[in-house]
Formats: C-alpha cells, structure tokens, sequence
C-alpha cells in the first residue's frame, strides 16, 4: 500500500512545474537587504534562504523549478548558477533563473500574480498538469508531494497551504483565511489588522504560507482574467484568492511537519526574526534538524579548510560554546557563546563574543566584545570596540538596534565612524 501510495505521489511531482517567487525586497530587514534580495540572505552557518523551498522541491521529487528574481537579484543569481545549475535539461529536470524581462507588459512584476502571468509561456512549454507557486523567503523543510496528493484528492482548483499562528503573530503580517470542516476556504484576508481566529483554537488563526497548488488550465485562466480587471494589484493573496473562493473549489492544505517533529516555519522578515531564527540553530537539538540526511538542505559550498581553534591559556583560549562554526573560520584566542558563525570569520584575541551572528568574510579583531549582534558580510570589527552593550552609544555610531534590541553593523557603517 506504502509503494502504491509513493508511485502515485510520484507521478503528481513528474506532472507539477514549481515557480519560486524570490524577487522579494525585503525591505523589514533594512541594511541586511540594501545589496541582496531577501531569498539571497544568508542563514544557519553556510546556507542561503532560497536554498530551502529549492531544496523541499528536489527532496519531493518536483524537478522542474523556474526562479522569478527582479530586486537587486545579482547575487541571488550568481548563487543559484553556481549551487543549482547542474541540472539536465534532456532528463527532465532544470533549476531556471526566470528575471523580469518584461515580457507581457512594459512595467516589472507588479505583484506575485503578475509575475507568474508574465512567465506563461515559460510554464506552458513545459506542459505540467500542476503548477506549485512558492514563496522563496521562508525558512521550513516539507514535503511537497503530500499537498500535491492532497490538492487532487479534494478536487481543488487550487490549494494553499497553512498553518496555525498566533492571532497578534499574523496581525498585518499574513493572510488569513476561514475554512469549513472539510478545509474548503470560505473567506481570506490579505494581512488584516484585527485576523479572524480559528473557532476550535483560541489566540491562533489559520495563516498562509504564501504556497500554492492549482490546476495549470484554471491558473492561466485567472490569470489572464486579473490582467484585465482594473483596480487589482496582481496579487494572489490580495485579489485572486478572494475573487474564487466564492465560485471555485479552494482548499487549505495544514503543514503539520514531518511525523517525527513538530512543523517549523519561519518568516525571517524583520531583524529580530533572523536573528531568532538563526539563534535556534544552535540549541542542542533545534526544532529545524539541518543534520537530517532524509531531507538534506542543498547549497553552494565553497571548499574551505576545517574551522580552527587555537591558544590554550587562562587569558587567552580560542573556544566555541554552545555556538555553530563554518568552515574556514579561525577562532584565535577568544569565546564565543551562543554565537553562529558563517564561513572564513576571523576572531582574534582577547575577545568575547555572546548571541551573534556573524555573517562570511568578517574579521573581529583583538579585545572586542559583542553581544546580540548581527554582523553583516565583510565588515571589520576595529580592535577593542563593544557592541551591544550600551544601545544608546550604538545608535550614535550609526548602528541599527531593533525593537527587541538586536544590534545590526555592516560594513558601511563601520567604515563610516
């Protein structure tokens, strides 16, 4: 029954095209975005968040994956070619850069409906029976297939999938929809401020992950229809699920995780939420288990020598406690606690480092101490500087400190003191 069940899934995933929509700006994230898209950030020690609905869609077996970039998308590019652009075509599989080339219209993608209705002819020469659209900015792993099965078994026209938030959590932050005892959508709000909870579930509502499953004919078909109404902002969330949940079988697909752990997700779209997010990487036994080799998370991977730890006297010992190294780093003489630190880092005496995330190619120099910071790519820490624990002094030196008090530098800032 298992083998019939995976033959039948299979077959599903062979038949979808999957559509990643990673042109978002990101703009919540402030300096961390000025020169990359929010899917080209960096996240859990040597991956980029793109790499993971690419990474769920190869493990689902979904091997045809078009990704829409626009907003300052270079390096999201340079990534993907490198990390992902060994597929074969002649085999049925590719990962394709899909930019805003303008192809329908004179303007860029106006909104997340626009920017697949832009790459219609891209997706019909495929010739999928399904098409998945993908937000490319969440942090999850989770198998596709099961919600492809899903979509078909309902009879759905289209199919969102969802999960329970807290209700102040999804306030102007997600949509939220109302469902009947069979999941079929009967109301969706784009972002509300006041979201309607689940009847069975007080303080939580039922959020979309901003992924979609439809049948390909009736998606071009709405597509095509929203291109013509004036006033829309070619939005699925905003305009094209409340103008067919009436009319049109739309279902709601539960992400409930894997059997064994509870479901993670995470929307990592402010800079307290990146820095909460990478924080749990380096707990014990984080709820996200990158070191799961049933569902790997695939990335570019730059060959670097081991991280390496040197000194060994009472004042001056290079350790890592509680914390996650990338290769090529070098911690000389100093502790880190509770810290993630990306690829070719360079700690240098004398130092304490606490809950930092420290991005690739950063240099910290002798005497520093940091504590719940963000450091973005390339920035050099000048010798004996303290960051993080006087906030008002931060914010003088052009530091970015968070509403939760999570100190962002980048190297522009410290190149402006």
């Amino acid at each position: 029954m298992a083998d019939h069940k995976n033959r039948y899934i299979s077959n599903l995933t062979r038949d979808t095209y999957a559509l990643i929509l990673a042109g978002g700006k990101g703009s919540r994230l402030h300096e961390l975005t000025n020169w990359r898209a929010k899917p080209a950030l960096y996240f859990g020690g040597k991956f980029r968040i793109i790499d993971f609905p690419l990474s769920n869609c190869i493990n689902s077996g979904i091997r045809r994956v078009g990704v829409v970039t626009q907003y300052k998308s270079h390096s999201l590019i340079r990534h993907l070619t490198r990390g992902w652009g060994h597929f074969k075509k002649e085999l049925g599989e590719s990962v394709e850069v899909l930019p805003a080339s303008q192809r329908f219209s004179d303007h860029w993608y106006a909104g997340t409906a626009d920017a697949v209705f832009q790459n219609i002819d891209i997706i019909r020469d495929e010739l999928p029976k399904y098409v998945m659209v993908l937000s490319g900015d969440h942090i999850y792993r989770m198998d596709y297939g099961n919600m492809l099965a899903h979509h078909v078994e309902t009879g759905a026209k289209m199919t969102v999938s969802c999960m329970s938030v807290p209700t102040e959590e999804a306030a102007g932050a997600f949509g939220v929809m109302s469902v009947e005892d069979d999941l079929r959508i009967t109301g969706f709000e784009e972002k509300p401020a006041h979201p309607a909870p689940q009847p069975n579930r007080e303080g939580y509502c039922l959020a979309s992950m901003g992924n979609y499953v439809f049948d390909t004919e009736f998606l071009f078909e709405q597509l095509r229809r929203d291109a013509e109404t004036k006033g829309s902002e070619r939005d699925f969330g905003k305009d094209i699920i409340p103008s067919i949940i009436a009319d049109h079988s739309v279902y709601a697909f539960p992400f409930e995780g894997s059997s064994d752990a509870t479901a993670y997700w995470r929307d990592v779209g402010t800079i307290d939420s990146f820095w909460e997010a990478n924080m749990e990487m380096v707990a014990p036994v984080p709820q996200l288990n990158l070191y799961d080799q049933k569902w790997p998370i695939w990335t570019y991977q730059e060959q670097l020598p081991p991280a390496k730890f040197v000194w060994d006297t009472d004042d001056r010992r290079g350790e890592a406690i509680n914390s996650v190294v990338s290769g090529g780093c070098i911690i000389s003489g100093s502790t880190l606690r509770q810290s993630l630190v990306f690829s070719n880092v360079h700690v240098h005496s004398y130092g304490q480092i606490d809950e930092a995330v420290i991005l690739p190619d950063v240099e910290i120099m002798r005497h520093c101490r940091l504590r719940k910071v963000i450091i973005d790519r390339g920035s050099v820490v000048p010798e004996g500087m303290e960051i993080g624990y006087n906030h008002e002094h931060d914010r003088e030196r052009g530091f970015r400190v968070s509403d939760k008090g999570v100190v962002l530098v980048t190297k522009e800032m410290l190149q402006a003191l």
